[in-house]
């Protein structure tokens, strides 16, 4: 697997990334949403530098123009519900792009710290021959992003597998790594230390979803 980590260098990235950490503009969930989007954007535009381009020529009102286009379609799929911020964020740049979504979430037995992932929702379009981005904007476990993998590799086989977190741990880096084809690619913003004892980042910011979107039952 490619890993790819974009915050080793200084840029805006940083930036954003500090204020989605900050429990005071945490606060303010639009903010934390907005925020989300762009680290969602300029994660697209790196990413799209590693895909294949094709010639094309674009007729102007006064000539013709030899340019680049992406060479295959791009799907975006997101694991609901935190990953829709980050989701945008890559439709505003891949804006031709299809797109997919799929539930993950972790079932506890007996209300204990023990867990598996369940995938149920899918409402996808094919991958066949096209470039998959999976979306979801922390990556712990990894358990999720397998799963969810392995359940759409069922039916289709993309051209190429990219998978794009914002907030990642060495635990689940080694996980994905493991249990994921060698020609995937992984895209991180931002490596934090470890997983505690309930399986969430340290740091981190908390749960993406709940400061995006409110609190769940």
């Amino acid at each position: 697997m490619r890993i790819h980590y974009l915050s080793e260098e200084n840029s805006i990235l940083n930036h954003f990334l500090s204020e989605i950490r900050d429990v005071n503009i945490q606060k303010d969930r639009m903010r934390f949403r907005k925020n989300i989007e762009r680290i969602g954007e300029i994660m697209a535009y790196e990413l799209s530098k590693t895909l294949d381009y094709k010639a094309l020529t674009v007729q102007t009102p006064l000539g013709t123009k030899q340019t680049t286009v992406v060479a295959a379609p791009v799907v975006l799929c997101s694991i609901l519900r935190a990953g829709l911020a980050l989701h945008q964020g890559f439709m505003n740049f891949f804006d031709a792009a299809e797109n997919g979504f799929v539930s993950a979430y972790r079932h506890h037995f007996n209300n204990d710290d023990q867990f598996e992932i369940l995938v149920e929702y899918q409402a996808t379009p094919s991958f066949e021959g096209k470039n998959l981005i999976l979306i979801d904007p922390m990556l712990a476990t990894g358990q999720s992003i397998v799963a969810v993998l392995q359940k759409l590799h069922l039916e289709h086989q993309p051209k190429e597998i990219h998978i794009a977190v914002a907030i990642a741990a060495p635990e689940g880096i080694a996980y994905v790594e493991k249990n994921l084809p060698a020609n995937c690619h992984l895209w991180v913003a931002a490596l934090d230390e470890k997983l505690n004892e309930k399986n969430y980042i340290i740091p981190g910011l908390g749960d993406a979803g709940d400061l995006a979107y409110g609190s769940k039952l």
